[in-house]
């Protein structure tokens, strides 16, 4: 009776997460029928998966491999600049390849730079490992920012347009299918014997080492494909039409910064808790930015102006501007995460749906377990009353 209860458990909660999952996948692919007259938040709604594959690959080596890197945009930014230079028509090195071409190449390289920076430095303890990280991100950026020649400098460098529409449906179905098919691939990672290497590696190196687990070569893999990962997501993200054009200052620790926060609020134990919370944050800054507000309360706050000006906040046509609230706001949202929810906001949610049927079975092998101790403690007493 007790097997077969714990058996409907775990089908409950599978069914439960496909369940979830066909309704996300769903809401991805209706979204556009539903702001198909707003493209600004198509726009946005690709950004989003932009910043989600970035956050769940970030996830994928903190959370799965317990490394902490801050090089995640220098990544995304070096297949950029790769793929864009490669595909110059005019000017030194212009090879004057196609996107489709480029793009692979630019993600191979990004691969080979990681592979290269994690046998010098994944050696390193986790507190070295981030600060060479920084270095390694900043050296990056004022690179590529000083030599105009290659890369355009400060202004930029224009990349050629890998679909030939202007509209951006297109261009945030082919985010939905990067998105689904990156996390996708880095579910069936983690889920092989290479996602068990991380998670020992992760939890002790010594102990994982002794079992026969080669550890450098573990945090090598998980480095080389979480920066292979971000560098496709920046690489198509910059040669849409929409975009057109990447510059250094988004490879600031700044936005990597953004990218950590995104990932601890949801939850960097858990590659979709982590992209849910990039999706959520993105929607929510951008949509803090004025918070629309019936006429009437408009018209109210509108004898207030000077004051709201005073206090940082402003008025537009539709709602109250924000302005830098929103940002400290965030920055509240990430410290109470990391003071009373270590494991982010939505990652509980998922392992509350996913781990019922686990939770369960511990529970009832706990108590088998302390009934057998309990017979096997009054064993000794018969025995001891029948001599006597």
């Amino acid at each position: 009776m007790r097997r077969s209860a714990q058996l409907n458990t775990q089908y409950q909660a599978r069914y439960t997460l496909w369940g979830l999952a066909a309704l996300g996948v769903l809401i991805l692919l209706i979204f556009p029928l539903l702001f198909r007259q707003q493209p600004y938040w198509l726009y946005i709604a690709s950004q989003a998966l932009f910043y989600a594959i970035l956050a769940s690959s970030w996830a994928l080596l903190a959370g799965y491999n317990g490394q902490f890197s801050f090089a995640h945009m220098a990544f995304m930014g070096l297949a950029t600049y790769a793929s864009g230079i490669l595909g110059r028509e005019t000017g030194f090195l212009a090879f004057d390849l196609s996107p489709w071409v480029s793009i692979p190449l630019g993600v191979l390289f990004t691969g080979f730079v990681g592979l290269v920076i994690g046998y010098l430095c994944l050696r390193l303890r986790k507190t070295y490992l981030a600060l060479f990280t920084i270095a390694f991100a900043e050296i990056t950026r004022l690179v590529i920012k000083a030599e105009v020649k290659f890369t355009g400098g400060p202004n930029g460098l224009p990349l050629k347009p890998l679909l030939e529409s202007t509209s951006y449906v297109p261009v945030y179905y082919l985010m939905v299918a990067l998105f689904l098919g990156t996390l996708l691939a880095m579910y069936v990672l983690v889920r092989s014997r290479y996602g068990l290497y991380f998670q020992a590696v992760r939890e002790d190196e010594d102990a994982a080492a002794a079992l026969g687990v080669n550890v450098v070569n573990t945090r090598i893999l998980a480095f080389v494909v979480s920066s292979m990962i971000a560098g496709l997501a920046g690489a198509v993200f910059h040669h849409f039409p929409t975009v057109g054009l990447v510059v250094p200052d988004e490879m600031i620790i700044g936005r990597m910064s953004l990218v950590l926060a995104m990932a601890i609020i949801g939850g960097s134990n858990s590659l979709i808790a982590a992209a849910l919370g990039a999706i959520f944050i993105h929607f929510s800054l951008e949509w803090l930015q004025e918070i629309p507000l019936p006429a009437a309360i408009l018209r109210t706050l509108e004898a207030h102006r000077a004051t709201l000006e005073s206090l940082g906040f402003g008025l537009g046509e539709n709602g109250l501007k924000t302005n830098a609230w929103r940002m400290v706001g965030f920055g509240m949202l990430l410290m109470v995460t990391l003071r009373f929810r270590q494991n982010g906001l939505i990652a509980p949610l998922l392992e509350r749906l996913s781990r019922r049927h686990v939770i369960q079975e511990i529970a009832a092998r706990r108590r088998a377990r302390e009934e057998e101790e309990i017979e096997v403690s009054d064993e000794p007493n018969e025995q001891v009353g029948g001599a006597s």
